[in-house]
């Protein structure tokens, strides 16, 4: 594959790196941020790391940085919320703009929009989580997962003959959650990046330690996982993720960074097919995270990859 070219040179000076938040996935954040604050640091910047709460616009217009590094995960960071505040504030920022955003973060809108641009998805239903212990959406095996949450949180895989399946879904969380019952799509975790219009190699995820699937747990713990970089598959498949990857990030509008996610059945007696579950508009920058792995075997160090986000920023993204 093609490598990156050089990253620009640095002309911002002041960088808030936000981080935290008030989403299920505070903990990552924190991690991200962290990761990149000192990267960052490391490229010249000068770098103040802002654990964001609700009197986030309070505090940058206090601190007046040149620009935001967003390393926020879900709610609020993710989903165009944060990205309004910086619009409003016209403080340039990092990743994916507030439609983009929005549009991403909700998996069954993100899925009619790149099934439009033919990039494959599988069959879903929306229900409530009441709804869905009630009675199976859809035909075992299928996965149930919040519609607007990331990192794996509360994705539950209901399998044929289960017993405790419904118990499992309301323990996920409160009944009148709406909930995306998704098609089980057996074989290979997969997972390409953009960066600016270029389309990253394909990394192959193994899930160790016992694990069923790309949980939270495999992606952020150490050992979690194991990463196969390039992936071991045919090179029509390799070239095929790449293009369903750059076509998903122009089809939501995404600007910097994104990471498509895909799922590949190759299994014996299985269907070929080749699915993208979704995009990721922030992916991680933690120390386990796929997208500077990925940039590294294109020839970005971690804090060059951070230097280009960076210099990427704007406003009305």
């Amino acid at each position: 594959m093609s490598k990156l070219g050089a990253p620009p040179p640095r002309t911002f000076e002041h960088v808030a790196v936000l981080m935290g938040g008030l989403s299920a996935e505070r903990s990552v954040s924190l991690r991200s941020g962290a990761a990149v604050a000192e990267a960052l640091a490391g490229e010249g910047y000068r770098v103040t790391p802002v654990d964001v709460g609700r009197d986030v616009a309070a505090r940058l217009d206090a601190l007046r940085p040149d620009v935001c590094f967003n390393a926020l995960h879900g709610r609020y960071g993710e989903d165009g919320c944060i990205q309004g505040i910086l619009e409003m504030m016209q403080i340039p920022y990092t990743h994916s703009g507030v439609l983009s955003s929005a549009l991403a973060m909700h998996k069954e809108n993100a899925k009619t929009v790149m099934r439009e641009a033919g990039v494959p998805v599988a069959e879903a239903k929306l229900v409530s989580r009441a709804v869905a212990a009630a009675a199976h959406a859809m035909p075992p095996p299928y996965v149930v997962k919040p519609v607007d949450e990331g990192s794996s949180v509360g994705v539950l895989i209901v399998h044929d003959g289960s017993n405790d399946w419904s118990q499992a879904i309301l323990a996920g969380g409160p009944p009148d959650q709406i909930v995306m019952c998704e098609r089980f799509i057996a074989g290979r975790e997969l997972t390409c990046a953009v960066i600016g219009d270029f389309a990253t190699d394909v990394i192959e995820i193994v899930p160790l330690k016992g694990l069923a699937f790309y949980d939270f747990e495999a992606k952020y713990a150490p050992g979690g996982s194991k990463h196969e970089l390039p992936a071991n598959i045919l090179p029509d498949v390799y070239q095929l993720i790449r293009k369903y990857t750059l076509a998903a990030h122009a089809s939501l509008g995404c600007r910097g960074v994104s990471r498509a996610d895909f799922r590949f059945d190759d299994t014996a007696g299985g269907t070929g097919e080749l699915i993208c579950l979704e995009l990721n508009t922030q992916p991680g920058m933690t120390g386990t995270s796929l997208v500077p792995e990925l940039a590294g075997f294109a020839g970005w160090s971690f804090g060059q990859l951070a230097r280009w986000i960076v210099e990427d920023a704007s406003c009305s993204r």
